[in-house]
């Protein structure tokens, strides 16, 4: 069937950019996920679930975290002041030595087999007072309704319709994921859409900025139908 024009400018949300590469603006998941980190971390541990390039995972060793990585393969970037661990989160943790203040699961959860059994498994590498940071993709954000109410379900690079996403949870799903795997939220920050690299040609423009400015707005006042995203902060049971 021949795609409407609508449709190409309803299509054209999905962030085109490499998905994993640090993002800078305020509003972003990785903007807020570093609201929710202290300033320092000198003397704490971070463990960095899914560190892909360490282009993230170096603004942490920035603050003074002692920053270990779980990803699949080693990336050439990665800083080499971040003991990595390889291992396929598919099948489950990897032995892993000692305890964490700082869990991080940035755009992570929504790719495993089990998140469940991950989390669970996390929550023992917790230490007393220990945290999980998590980002996670709104599936009940308008452009998904709207993109499956017109009956497509498209299979993007990144974004909401990422074609590798296994789950697809509106705010009501993550939190029962996380209530059941023995987590309790208590912060709770939403994300804008990524104005800034859907069109990276304007990414300094002025209405760049503005845009992203009103649909954070947006997405504060109602959070379950305009956050992109949902940066959360939990503890373990």
């Amino acid at each position: 069937m021949e795609m409407t024009p609508g449709c190409n400018r309803l299509h054209a949300l999905s962030p085109m950019a490499n998905p994993y590469e640090h993002k800078d603006s305020p509003y972003s998941s990785h903007g807020q996920l570093l609201g929710m980190l202290p300033a320092s971390g000198a003397g704490m541990r971070l463990l960095d679930v899914g560190c892909w390039d360490g282009s993230v995972s170096s603004l942490y060793l920035a603050r003074g975290f002692q920053v270990t990585g779980i990803e699949k393969t080693r990336h050439a970037t990665l800083p080499p002041s971040i003991s990595l661990i390889e291992a396929d989160l598919h099948s489950g943790l990897p032995p892993i030595d000692g305890l964490f203040d700082y869990i991080i699961c940035a755009d992570v959860l929504e790719h495993l087999l089990k998140p469940s059994e991950v989390l669970k498994q996390l929550q023992a590498k917790l230490k007393p007072g220990g945290v999980l940071v998590a980002s996670l993709p709104n599936s009940g954000h308008w452009y998904f309704r709207v993109m499956v109410l017109i009956g497509r379900f498209p299979k993007d690079e990144n974004g909401l319709f990422d074609k590798t996403h296994l789950h697809f949870f509106t705010w009501d799903g993550w939190r029962d994921l996380l209530a059941q795997s023995g987590y309790t939220i208590e912060r709770i920050k939403p994300t804008s859409i990524p104005v800034s690299r859907v069109l990276p040609n304007w990414s300094r423009a002025l209405t760049v900025g503005v845009g992203e400015r009103l649909n954070y707005w947006l997405a504060c006042v109602w959070m379950r139908l305009f956050a992109y995203q949902f940066v959360i902060l939990a503890k373990g049971k």
